[in-house]
Protein backbone atom coordinates (compact mmCIF):
# COMPACT_ATOMS: atom_id res chain seq x y z
CA UNK A 1 0.00 0.00 0.00
CA UNK A 2 1.84 3.60 -1.07
CA UNK A 3 0.05 6.90 -0.12
CA UNK A 4 1.90 9.61 -2.65
CA UNK A 5 2.58 12.72 -0.54
CA UNK A 6 1.62 15.07 -3.62
CA UNK A 7 1.55 18.10 -1.26
CA UNK A 8 4.49 17.07 0.46
CA UNK A 9 5.93 20.25 2.61
CA UNK A 10 6.46 19.65 5.76
CA UNK A 11 8.55 16.83 7.19
CA UNK A 12 9.42 16.07 10.87
CA UNK A 13 12.47 13.80 11.66
CA UNK A 14 12.72 11.93 15.14
CA UNK A 15 16.53 11.47 15.70
CA UNK A 16 19.75 13.61 14.61
CA UNK A 17 21.80 10.64 14.14
CA UNK A 18 23.29 9.83 10.87
CA UNK A 19 20.05 7.91 9.46
CA UNK A 20 17.82 10.53 10.51
CA UNK A 21 19.78 13.39 9.18
CA UNK A 22 20.63 11.96 5.88
CA UNK A 23 17.20 11.36 5.50
CA UNK A 24 16.06 14.71 6.08
CA UNK A 25 18.97 16.21 3.70
CA UNK A 26 17.64 13.91 0.82
CA UNK A 27 14.13 14.86 1.52
CA UNK A 28 15.47 18.59 0.86
CA UNK A 29 16.77 17.72 -2.63
CA UNK A 30 12.82 16.50 -3.11
CA UNK A 31 11.64 20.30 -2.06
CA UNK A 32 10.49 19.35 1.38
CA UNK A 33 10.66 21.30 4.08
CA UNK A 34 12.01 19.11 6.88
CA UNK A 35 12.45 19.92 10.96
CA UNK A 36 14.46 17.21 12.87
CA UNK A 37 13.59 16.44 16.27
CA UNK A 38 16.35 14.76 18.92
CA UNK A 39 15.91 14.68 22.65
CA UNK A 40 19.71 15.34 23.26
CA UNK A 41 21.53 16.48 20.23
CA UNK A 42 23.41 16.00 16.98
CA UNK A 43 24.95 12.35 17.00
CA UNK A 44 24.07 12.05 20.25
CA UNK A 45 23.69 7.65 20.27
CA UNK A 46 25.40 5.12 18.32
CA UNK A 47 26.51 8.04 15.50
CA UNK A 48 29.29 9.59 17.70
CA UNK A 49 31.40 6.66 18.99
CA UNK A 50 31.22 4.13 16.42
CA UNK A 51 34.38 2.76 14.17
CA UNK A 52 33.27 5.18 11.34
CA UNK A 53 33.86 2.22 8.72
CA UNK A 54 32.06 3.24 5.57
CA UNK A 55 32.24 -0.58 4.60
CA UNK A 56 30.01 -2.03 2.56
CA UNK A 57 32.28 -4.99 1.23
CA UNK A 58 31.95 -5.78 5.13
CA UNK A 59 28.19 -5.08 5.46
CA UNK A 60 26.74 -8.83 6.49
CA UNK A 61 23.47 -9.83 8.79
CA UNK A 62 24.76 -9.90 12.58
CA UNK A 63 22.90 -13.04 13.01
CA UNK A 64 25.08 -15.79 11.58
CA UNK A 65 26.52 -19.32 12.52
CA UNK A 66 29.19 -18.58 14.58
CA UNK A 67 26.99 -16.98 17.20
CA UNK A 68 25.63 -19.81 17.95
CA UNK A 69 29.08 -21.63 18.26
CA UNK A 70 30.02 -18.95 20.98
CA UNK A 71 28.01 -21.26 23.36
CA UNK A 72 26.35 -20.04 26.45
CA UNK A 73 28.95 -20.01 29.12
CA UNK A 74 30.99 -17.52 26.86
CA UNK A 75 28.37 -14.99 26.53
CA UNK A 76 27.85 -14.58 29.82
CA UNK A 77 31.67 -13.35 30.34
CA UNK A 78 32.13 -10.20 31.07
CA UNK A 79 35.24 -10.28 29.17
CA UNK A 80 33.42 -12.12 26.16
CA UNK A 81 33.09 -9.68 22.87
CA UNK A 82 29.29 -11.15 22.84
CA UNK A 83 27.89 -10.12 26.03
CA UNK A 84 24.43 -10.95 27.49
CA UNK A 85 23.57 -10.43 30.88
CA UNK A 86 22.50 -12.90 33.24
CA UNK A 87 19.69 -11.06 34.29
CA UNK A 88 17.63 -11.73 31.43
CA UNK A 89 14.36 -9.52 30.92
CA UNK A 90 11.04 -10.98 28.75
CA UNK A 91 12.17 -8.84 25.74
CA UNK A 92 15.69 -9.45 25.50
CA UNK A 93 14.53 -13.49 26.14
CA UNK A 94 12.32 -13.26 23.02
CA UNK A 95 15.23 -11.08 21.00
CA UNK A 96 17.65 -13.88 21.72
CA UNK A 97 15.15 -16.73 20.97
CA UNK A 98 14.48 -14.74 17.25
CA UNK A 99 17.92 -14.13 16.71
CA UNK A 100 19.24 -17.83 17.32
CA UNK A 101 16.78 -18.57 15.24
CA UNK A 102 18.07 -16.62 12.21
CA UNK A 103 21.93 -17.61 12.86
CA UNK A 104 21.39 -20.22 10.38
CA UNK A 105 23.71 -20.62 7.01
CA UNK A 106 20.67 -20.46 5.36
CA UNK A 107 19.24 -17.44 6.73
CA UNK A 108 22.40 -15.80 6.77
CA UNK A 109 22.40 -15.94 3.33
CA UNK A 110 18.87 -15.15 2.31
CA UNK A 111 19.34 -12.11 4.57
CA UNK A 112 22.81 -10.74 2.94
CA UNK A 113 21.08 -11.31 -0.79
CA UNK A 114 18.42 -8.75 -0.01
CA UNK A 115 21.40 -6.35 1.65
CA UNK A 116 23.27 -6.52 -1.63
CA UNK A 117 21.72 -4.26 -3.65
CA UNK A 118 21.81 -1.33 -0.76
CA UNK A 119 24.88 -2.04 -0.09
CA UNK A 120 26.08 -1.79 -3.81
CA UNK A 121 25.00 1.83 -4.17
CA UNK A 122 26.01 2.80 -0.31
CA UNK A 123 29.09 4.68 -1.30
CA UNK A 124 28.21 6.57 -4.33
CA UNK A 125 25.50 8.44 -1.74
CA UNK A 126 28.10 9.30 0.32
CA UNK A 127 29.85 11.11 -2.81
CA UNK A 128 26.01 12.60 -3.36
CA UNK A 129 26.30 13.94 0.35
CA UNK A 130 30.63 15.66 -0.17
CA UNK A 131 28.67 17.42 -3.84
CA UNK A 132 25.80 18.71 -2.12
CA UNK A 133 27.46 20.26 0.66
CA UNK A 134 28.34 17.93 3.17
CA UNK A 135 32.35 19.24 3.85
CA UNK A 136 33.80 16.45 5.93
CA UNK A 137 35.70 14.18 3.81
CA UNK A 138 35.52 10.39 3.76
CA UNK A 139 38.88 9.28 3.47
CA UNK A 140 39.86 5.77 1.08
CA UNK A 141 41.49 2.75 1.31
CA UNK A 142 42.72 0.31 -0.03
CA UNK A 143 44.61 -1.49 2.48
CA UNK A 144 41.39 -1.88 5.31
CA UNK A 145 43.02 -4.61 7.11
CA UNK A 146 41.54 -7.36 8.97
CA UNK A 147 44.27 -8.79 11.62
CA UNK A 148 44.86 -12.46 13.08
CA UNK A 149 46.80 -14.87 15.04
CA UNK A 150 46.93 -17.46 12.80
CA UNK A 151 45.79 -19.07 9.35
CA UNK A 152 43.46 -21.04 11.13
CA UNK A 153 41.58 -18.07 12.81
CA UNK A 154 41.25 -16.75 9.39
CA UNK A 155 39.44 -19.59 8.16
CA UNK A 156 35.76 -18.09 8.97
CA UNK A 157 35.90 -14.62 7.88
CA UNK A 158 37.43 -15.84 4.21
CA UNK A 159 34.12 -18.06 4.42
CA UNK A 160 32.22 -15.24 4.99
CA UNK A 161 33.48 -12.94 2.61
CA UNK A 162 33.33 -15.85 0.07
CA UNK A 163 29.73 -15.98 0.70
CA UNK A 164 29.55 -12.41 0.48
CA UNK A 165 30.93 -12.31 -3.05
CA UNK A 166 28.96 -15.32 -4.11
CA UNK A 167 25.73 -13.20 -3.01
CA UNK A 168 26.74 -10.86 -6.17
CA UNK A 169 28.75 -8.13 -3.79
CA UNK A 170 31.72 -6.53 -5.31
CA UNK A 171 34.76 -7.14 -3.00
CA UNK A 172 38.00 -7.73 -3.53
CA UNK A 173 40.72 -8.83 -0.70
CA UNK A 174 43.45 -10.35 -0.39
CA UNK A 175 45.08 -12.92 1.64
CA UNK A 176 48.62 -12.26 3.40
CA UNK A 177 50.94 -12.97 6.17
CA UNK A 178 51.70 -11.75 9.34
CA UNK A 179 54.97 -9.94 7.73
CA UNK A 180 52.82 -8.83 4.70
CA UNK A 181 50.58 -7.11 6.98
CA UNK A 182 53.25 -5.42 9.53
CA UNK A 183 54.86 -3.99 6.29
CA UNK A 184 51.69 -2.34 5.67
CA UNK A 185 50.58 -1.69 9.37
CA UNK A 186 54.05 -1.41 11.72
CA UNK A 187 52.10 -1.02 15.08
CA UNK A 188 50.94 -4.27 14.26
CA UNK A 189 52.64 -7.10 16.92
CA UNK A 190 54.47 -9.98 16.14
CA UNK A 191 51.57 -11.88 17.67
CA UNK A 192 49.90 -10.96 14.17
CA UNK A 193 50.25 -14.12 11.79
CA UNK A 194 47.80 -14.03 9.18
CA UNK A 195 45.44 -11.54 7.55
CA UNK A 196 43.32 -10.04 4.75
CA UNK A 197 43.65 -6.72 2.81
CA UNK A 198 40.35 -5.41 1.58
CA UNK A 199 40.50 -2.66 -1.30
CA UNK A 200 37.89 0.08 -1.94
CA UNK A 201 36.55 0.77 1.45
CA UNK A 202 36.44 3.72 2.95
CA UNK A 203 36.09 5.58 6.61
CA UNK A 204 35.24 8.48 8.14
CA UNK A 205 35.41 10.18 11.81
CA UNK A 206 32.07 9.98 12.95
CA UNK A 207 30.83 12.53 15.48
CA UNK A 208 32.84 15.21 12.67
CA UNK A 209 31.10 13.96 9.59
CA UNK A 210 27.51 13.66 11.40
CA UNK A 211 27.91 17.20 12.65
CA UNK A 212 28.72 18.09 8.62
CA UNK A 213 25.84 16.15 7.67
CA UNK A 214 23.55 18.52 10.17
CA UNK A 215 25.45 21.76 9.12
CA UNK A 216 24.76 20.97 5.47
CA UNK A 217 21.49 20.05 6.60
CA UNK A 218 20.51 23.52 8.00
CA UNK A 219 22.30 25.53 5.41
CA UNK A 220 19.85 24.17 3.28
CA UNK A 221 16.89 25.45 5.22
CA UNK A 222 16.34 22.50 7.71
CA UNK A 223 15.60 22.85 11.21
CA UNK A 224 17.45 21.17 13.73
CA UNK A 225 15.49 20.99 16.97
CA UNK A 226 17.02 19.92 20.23
CA UNK A 227 16.24 18.76 23.84
CA UNK A 228 12.86 18.16 22.97
CA UNK A 229 11.77 14.53 23.42
CA UNK A 230 8.86 13.75 21.20
CA UNK A 231 6.21 11.36 23.12
CA UNK A 232 4.45 10.34 20.67
CA UNK A 233 3.58 10.45 16.94
CA UNK A 234 -0.26 10.40 15.45
CA UNK A 235 -1.76 10.88 12.37
CA UNK A 236 -5.00 13.32 12.02
CA UNK A 237 -6.73 14.08 8.98
CA UNK A 238 -4.19 14.52 6.12
CA UNK A 239 -1.92 15.60 9.31
CA UNK A 240 0.66 13.87 11.12
CA UNK A 241 0.92 14.91 14.89
CA UNK A 242 4.30 15.38 17.36
CA UNK A 243 3.87 15.61 20.61
CA UNK A 244 6.46 16.66 22.94
CA UNK A 245 7.45 15.91 26.50
CA UNK A 246 6.16 19.52 27.33
CA UNK A 247 2.77 18.85 25.78
CA UNK A 248 3.05 21.39 23.23
CA UNK A 249 1.92 19.75 19.66
CA UNK A 250 3.14 20.58 16.16
CA UNK A 251 1.44 19.52 12.51
CA UNK A 252 3.34 18.00 9.49
CA UNK A 253 2.36 16.28 6.53
CA UNK A 254 4.64 13.37 7.22
CA UNK A 255 6.79 12.25 9.86
CA UNK A 256 10.20 9.51 10.04
CA UNK A 257 11.25 7.89 12.77
CA UNK A 258 14.66 7.07 13.00
CA UNK A 259 15.21 7.11 16.88
CA UNK A 260 18.03 4.28 17.02
CA UNK A 261 17.05 1.89 20.42
CA UNK A 262 14.33 3.85 21.06
CA UNK A 263 12.25 3.13 17.35
CA UNK A 264 9.60 0.84 18.67
CA UNK A 265 8.26 3.17 21.97
CA UNK A 266 7.04 5.57 18.88
CA UNK A 267 6.71 3.07 16.40
CA UNK A 268 4.90 0.21 18.09
CA UNK A 269 1.32 1.97 18.21
CA UNK A 270 1.69 2.48 13.93
CA UNK A 271 2.26 -1.55 13.27
CA UNK A 272 6.06 -1.57 13.75
CA UNK A 273 5.90 -5.05 15.95
CA UNK A 274 9.79 -6.07 14.90
CA UNK A 275 11.64 -5.90 18.14
CA UNK A 276 14.89 -3.49 18.07
CA UNK A 277 17.37 -4.12 20.87
CA UNK A 278 20.16 -2.26 22.21
CA UNK A 279 23.37 -3.97 20.93
CA UNK A 280 26.10 -1.99 23.01
CA UNK A 281 29.05 -1.03 21.81
CA UNK A 282 32.50 0.66 23.41
CA UNK A 283 34.73 2.81 22.49
CA UNK A 284 37.56 4.85 23.57
CA UNK A 285 40.88 6.73 21.81
CA UNK A 286 44.52 6.24 22.82
CA UNK A 287 47.56 8.09 21.62
CA UNK A 288 49.59 5.86 19.05
CA UNK A 289 53.08 6.28 17.17
CA UNK A 290 53.15 6.04 13.70
CA UNK A 291 49.31 6.82 13.46
CA UNK A 292 48.19 4.20 11.41
CA UNK A 293 46.61 5.14 7.44
CA UNK A 294 44.35 2.27 7.43
CA UNK A 295 41.61 1.04 9.94
CA UNK A 296 42.58 -2.24 11.62
CA UNK A 297 39.46 -4.80 12.33
CA UNK A 298 40.74 -8.26 15.18
CA UNK A 299 37.89 -10.42 14.01
CA UNK A 300 38.91 -13.23 16.54
CA UNK A 301 38.28 -10.21 19.62
CA UNK A 302 35.45 -8.29 17.55
CA UNK A 303 37.84 -5.40 17.83
CA UNK A 304 37.73 -2.47 15.58
CA UNK A 305 40.06 0.48 15.41
CA UNK A 306 40.18 3.89 13.51
CA UNK A 307 43.12 6.66 13.03
CA UNK A 308 41.54 9.65 14.88
CA UNK A 309 44.18 12.51 14.25
CA UNK A 310 46.74 11.47 16.25
CA UNK A 311 45.08 8.84 18.54
CA UNK A 312 43.18 5.43 17.83
CA UNK A 313 39.81 4.86 18.72
CA UNK A 314 39.19 1.28 19.68
CA UNK A 315 36.05 0.34 19.62
CA UNK A 316 34.22 -3.33 20.73
CA UNK A 317 31.25 -5.35 22.08
CA UNK A 318 28.31 -6.26 21.52
CA UNK A 319 26.20 -6.12 24.72
CA UNK A 320 22.83 -6.80 24.84
CA UNK A 321 21.65 -4.89 27.44
CA UNK A 322 18.96 -1.85 28.34
CA UNK A 323 19.73 1.48 26.38
CA UNK A 324 20.19 3.31 28.93
CA UNK A 325 22.29 1.29 31.55
CA UNK A 326 25.43 2.93 32.70
CA UNK A 327 28.71 2.44 31.01
CA UNK A 328 30.23 -1.04 32.32
CA UNK A 329 34.08 -0.26 32.68
CA UNK A 330 34.88 -4.16 32.88
CA UNK A 331 33.87 -3.65 29.02
CA UNK A 332 36.42 -1.43 28.60
CA UNK A 333 39.09 -3.75 30.49
CA UNK A 334 37.74 -6.51 28.28
CA UNK A 335 38.38 -4.62 24.74
CA UNK A 336 42.03 -3.84 26.40
CA UNK A 337 43.07 -6.89 26.96
CA UNK A 338 42.20 -8.59 23.90
CA UNK A 339 43.92 -5.14 22.07
CA UNK A 340 47.07 -5.03 24.05
CA UNK A 341 48.89 -8.35 22.67
CA UNK A 342 48.06 -7.53 18.81
CA UNK A 343 49.36 -4.01 18.97
CA UNK A 344 52.49 -2.22 19.65
CA UNK A 345 53.08 1.72 20.00
CA UNK A 346 49.37 2.41 21.51
CA UNK A 347 49.34 3.67 25.68
CA UNK A 348 46.63 2.19 26.17
CA UNK A 349 46.67 3.41 29.40
CA UNK A 350 46.02 7.14 28.29
CA UNK A 351 42.23 6.90 27.41
CA UNK A 352 39.96 9.59 26.18
CA UNK A 353 36.31 9.96 25.13
CA UNK A 354 35.16 6.31 27.21
CA UNK A 355 32.11 6.06 25.65
CA UNK A 356 29.13 3.71 25.38
CA UNK A 357 26.55 3.66 22.83
CA UNK A 358 23.96 1.21 21.57
CA UNK A 359 22.73 0.14 17.97
CA UNK A 360 19.57 -0.88 17.06
CA UNK A 361 19.55 -4.60 16.53
CA UNK A 362 16.61 -6.81 15.00
CA UNK A 363 16.48 -10.51 15.37
CA UNK A 364 16.57 -11.30 11.63
CA UNK A 365 19.86 -8.41 11.21
CA UNK A 366 17.92 -6.36 8.34
CA UNK A 367 17.18 -2.75 8.96
CA UNK A 368 13.34 -1.12 9.49
CA UNK A 369 12.86 1.48 6.94
CA UNK A 370 9.55 2.25 5.02
CA UNK A 371 6.10 3.49 5.80
CA UNK A 372 4.57 2.25 9.12
CA UNK A 373 1.22 1.11 9.48
CA UNK A 374 -0.45 4.01 9.73
CA UNK A 375 -0.34 6.80 6.70
CA UNK A 376 2.08 9.79 6.84
CA UNK A 377 4.18 7.73 9.42
CA UNK A 378 7.66 6.10 8.52
CA UNK A 379 10.58 4.31 10.26
CA UNK A 380 14.02 4.67 9.68
CA UNK A 381 16.41 2.66 11.56
CA UNK A 382 17.20 -1.10 13.08
CA UNK A 383 20.65 -0.97 11.10
CA UNK A 384 22.19 -2.87 13.88
CA UNK A 385 26.74 -2.05 12.84
CA UNK A 386 25.90 -0.67 10.35
CA UNK A 387 24.10 2.68 10.49
CA UNK A 388 27.14 4.98 9.10
CA UNK A 389 27.93 2.92 6.36
CA UNK A 390 23.89 2.42 5.45
CA UNK A 391 22.86 6.17 6.51
CA UNK A 392 22.89 8.15 3.24
CA UNK A 393 21.45 5.34 1.11
CA UNK A 394 18.91 4.45 3.39
CA UNK A 395 17.84 8.19 3.56
CA UNK A 396 18.12 8.48 -0.20
CA UNK A 397 15.59 5.38 -0.75
CA UNK A 398 13.20 6.54 1.63
CA UNK A 399 13.11 10.24 0.75
CA UNK A 400 11.91 8.88 -2.90
CA UNK A 401 9.70 6.67 -1.19
CA UNK A 402 8.01 9.75 1.20
CA UNK A 403 8.05 11.82 -2.06
CA UNK A 404 6.68 9.48 -4.52
CA UNK A 405 4.32 7.27 -2.68
CA UNK A 406 6.18 4.07 -3.83
CA UNK A 407 8.33 1.95 -2.30
CA UNK A 408 11.49 1.28 -4.21
CA UNK A 409 12.37 -2.25 -4.69
CA UNK A 410 15.66 -2.08 -2.92
CA UNK A 411 13.72 -1.25 0.42
CA UNK A 412 10.97 -4.49 -0.11
CA UNK A 413 13.18 -6.80 2.23
CA UNK A 414 13.61 -3.94 4.93
CA UNK A 415 9.37 -3.61 5.09
CA UNK A 416 8.96 -2.52 8.44
CA UNK A 417 5.85 -4.03 9.35
CA UNK A 418 7.18 -7.62 8.17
Amino acid sequence: MSHAMHALNRVAIVGAGAVGLATGWFLQGRGAKVTVFDKVGVAAGSSWGNAGWLTPGLVAPLPDPSVLRYGIKAVLSPSSPVYIPPTLHWGLLTFLARFARNSTTSRWQQAMDQLVPINGIALDCFDELADGGVAEPTHKTDQFIAAFRTANERRDMLEELKHIQKAGQPLDFAAVDGDQLREVEPNLSPEIGAGLLLRSQRFINPGAYVDSLAQSFVERGGEIVTGVEITAVNRRGAETLLTMSDGDTENFDAAVIASGTWLNKLGRPHGVRMHVQAGRGYSFSSPIDPVPQNPMYFPTQRVACTPLGNRLRVAGMMEFRSPGAPLDPRRIAAIIAATRPLLRNIDLSDRHDEWVGSRPCTADGLPLVGESGTPGVYVAGGHGMWGITLGPVTGKLLAQQIVTGVMPNDLRPFDPLR
